[in-house]
């Protein structure tokens, strides 16, 4: 299944979440008000026509594994590296995360503006319908969350991991990875995530959790142009 990791944006919007894409051929997108991240069948050679009537001006998108110089119409707005990392450890003995509240509609705005606030990566204010996500509240407000993004075959990613600054070093963030991984054991999926190569705290505490790395790839986020 590893190698489905390899083009897994393409794999789950053509395939799982098929429902939650937009475009035409071989190329799609999450929808708009999702996670704005695009997929191509052959990355190599990405149909950046096909996706353009998809995309409206000013909106930026998130690439996995394409290099050379962008097609006409299209602006290369960044671009990095990051790690693809695989869970490789026994499963967490027990829920180390039993208060936190599975997050719905209702919770949405709190959810993304908590996003927008700490940057944990593509967000968009219905992300959290594309998997379980799960949330720590103080009191109404709501201060960390977890949750599952991309899916294909029996991979299943943890995303949208972050923490408000008032609360962070007290390790929420990953109660909650540890409570989706579990879960994700238990129903016989793979767990895995993706991490910034300029992250590396973040990529550091992940392998001692049990992540290991896969493979690392280019990443670029691309606009069309006006």
């Amino acid at each position: 299944m590893r190698h489905l990791l390899d083009n897994i944006v393409w794999h789950a919007l053509s395939g799982p979440q098929l429902r939650f894409s937009a475009g035409a051929g071989d190329a799609k997108r999450y929808a708009a008000g999702f996670s704005p991240i695009v997929g191509f069948a052959d990355q190599a050679h990405p149909n950046f026509e096909a996706l353009r009537p998809h995309c409206a001006a000013g909106e930026h998108f998130y690439c996995d594994g394409w290099t050379g110089a962008p097609p006409p119409g299209w602006t290369l707005d960044a671009e990095t590296t990051m790690f693809k990392m695989v869970w490789d450890a026994p499963s967490p003995e027990r829920d180390e995360a039993p208060d936190a509240i599975p997050l719905g509609p209702v919770h949405a705005t709190q959810a993304f503006d908590l996003a927008m606030l700490t940057k944990p990566g593509p967000f968009g204010p219905r992300t959290i319908e594309l998997g379980d996500y799960y949330g720590i509240f103080d009191g109404e407000r709501l201060v960390a969350m977890a949750g599952e993004r991309m899916h294909a075959g029996t991979l299943r990613e943890i995303s949208g991991v972050c923490t408000h600054p008032d609360v962070q070093g007290r390790g929420l963030a990953s109660r909650l990875m540890r409570k989706l991984v579990r879960r994700q054991l238990a129903r016989h999926e793979t767990p895995f995530l993706h991490v910034m190569r300029e992250n590396a705290v973040a990529r550091r505490l992940y392998e001692r959790m049990g992540f290991a790395v896969y493979r690392e790839s280019v990443v670029r986020v691309v606009s069309p142009s006006l």
